[in-house]
């Protein structure tokens, strides 16, 4: 059921301090320190270009990674800080979370919409607006869902989609307490404009 976690290489840091922080800047890398999971604290640099690439992505600190490291057994990691430049806003150093199979974290889930063509709303004209095309929900970092589904079949022009009409995977649940929207099937616009001008032409009749 887990989706596809992206790997995000690093290299094993040698040598600690400010000045090896620098050395590593120098060589176009960026360095960072992998922490929890019951073991030791692991230094490393990551290539500044893979990161700032995975950062311009977005979602970096809620995204779940396999860290592969030469030498090392590969851990699943969830970002917890990016520090910063001050002036230029470039990351300078990066801290990751290990994670056992149980953790619970936050991340944002795609939701999939499907049965389009069975829904009577959208078969008269109506347009399926999308207000969450993904969802933050607390899941079990061994069981990461792929996506969460929405089945459109049966709703009408008007008809709106919560978040409590989904079956949501086993052991997951959302981060916000209320019942918030995720779609609605709303009416066309032209059929909105025709109203408008329908209205109009009554009051020039009246006058």
């Amino acid at each position: 059921m887990a989706g596809e976690i992206p790997d995000l290489e690093a290299l094993e840091r040698t040598g600690t301090g400010k000045g090896a922080a620098r050395q590593a800047r120098r060589e176009g890398l960026v360095p960072g320190i992998v922490f929890g999971g019951d073991k030791e604290p692991l230094a490393i640099n990551i290539p500044f270009n893979a990161l700032f690439k995975r950062l311009k992505d977005g979602r970096f600190k809620s995204t779940l990674f396999n860290m592969k490291v030469e030498g090392h057994e590969d851990v699943r990691v969830i970002c917890r800080d990016v520090q910063r430049d001050v002036v230029k806003d470039l990351p300078t150093h990066v801290d990751f979370m290990r994670l056992r199979r149980t953790t619970k974290i936050n991340l944002y889930i795609p939701v999939e919409f499907i049965n389009e063509e069975a829904a009577p709303g959208i078969k008269k004209g109506g347009m399926l607006t999308v207000v969450r095309p993904e969802v933050e929900l607390v899941v079990t970092a061994g069981d990461i869902p792929e996506k969460i589904t929405v089945d459109l079949t049966g709703l009408n022009i008007g008809d709106i989609v919560h978040i409590s009409d989904v079956t949501l995977p086993t052991g997951a649940k959302p981060t916000i307490d209320r019942d918030f929207v995720i779609a609605n099937i709303s009416a066309p616009a032209g059929l909105a404009s025709s109203d408008d001008d329908e209205d109009g032409d009554g009051e020039a009749a009246e006058e």
